[in-house]
């Protein structure tokens, strides 16, 4: 068999390379990190002998305006339209992909996804829930639902206001699996 290449891959065509179980393993002991080997390299987490329990998380994210700004928002009235609409769709969207877009997160069905949006002083208040029925949590789920969202209102208020800023994601509770039930 030929010598592998930096990127583990072989010129050999007949027989492929055999993953090494132990290599595969977490190590938190070595590391502390469920996601990294003991050579350093990332992996997903095998969640195969997880049992399956009800999840949900929610976040939260806030894009930060100006009060004329965040009345334009709530009274559909931007130049690029109505923006809590096209950001609650983008939220959903986001949601549904966050395995495409964060490597390690395992593809999931979710079973429902909510983005909703509150003023607060100057501000578009994000909030995002989602559930499912499986091995591991949505917490990354909720975080992409609610930044996608907070990026969507970004860009249709960026023509009246390219101050604006978006701040304070964070997950507010998750409930379900090995963990339990956590809020802030």
């Amino acid at each position: 068999m030929a010598a592998p290449d930096p990127t583990g891959h072989t010129d050999d065509t007949t027989a492929p390379a055999q993953p090494d179980p132990a290599a595969a393993t977490p190590t938190s002991a070595s590391t502390g990190l469920t996601h990294v080997r003991a050579d350093g390299s990332a992996h997903m987490v095998d969640v195969t002998a997880k049992a399956e329990t009800t999840r949900t998380a929610v976040a939260t994210a806030t894009v930060r305006t100006t009060p004329q700004v965040v009345d334009m928002i709530f009274d559909a009235d931007l130049p690029k339209g109505d923006a809590l609409p096209v950001a609650r769709v983008a939220g959903i969207m986001g949601a549904k992909r966050t395995p495409e877009i964060i490597p390690l997160c395992h593809p999931l069905p979710l079973g429902r996804i909510t983005v909703d949006f509150a003023r607060r002083d100057g501000a578009v208040v994000i909030t995002g829930s989602v559930k499912t029925r499986g091995v591991t949590g949505v917490e990354m789920e909720a975080l992409t639902a609610v930044t996608t969202a907070a990026l969507t209102v970004y860009d249709m208020i960026k023509a009246v206001d390219r101050h604006a800023v978006i701040d304070d994601v964070h997950v507010l509770s998750k409930s379900g699996g090995k963990s339990g039930d956590w809020s802030v």
